[in-house]
């Protein structure tokens, strides 16, 4: 059984500042990719940023410079800073890890439940 809980949602005015965690539990063997995708209302879910085990970093165009994306592997956790918000990052930013379960060969893709992120302008 694996757990993402994801935290730091809510209602923030344009220009301001959000830092959403997440927390992966479980019978976790390792943990490659993590990363964070948002969903806004009758869009597809879209890639925000990732990051490896080993540190490297990927985000969406429009999120460079304004989105910082960051993990504690000792923790199992990944967080991402969000500043400079603008009214269309409105969506549920969804917590994702590519894992392995221990027992359990191949590895595969997890989610959270989601965290609303409201931008009022």
């Amino acid at each position: 059984q694996v757990q993402l809980v994801e935290s730091g949602g809510g209602l923030v005015q344009a220009g301001g500042s959000l830092k959403l965690s997440c927390v992966v539990s479980g019978s976790i063997f390792s943990i490659n990719a993590m990363g964070w995708y948002r969903q806004a209302p009758g869009k597809q879910r879209e890639l925000v940023a990732t990051i490896t085990s080993g540190g490297s970093t990927n985000y969406a165009d429009s999120m460079k410079g304004r989105f910082t994306i960051s993990r504690d592997n000792a923790k199992n956790t990944v967080d991402l800073q969000m500043n400079n918000l603008k009214p269309e990052d409105t969506a549920v930013y969804y917590c994702n890890a590519a894992l392995r379960l221990w027992g359990v060969p191949g590895t595969r893709d997890y989610w959270g439940q989601g965290t609303q992120v409201t931008v009022s302008s």
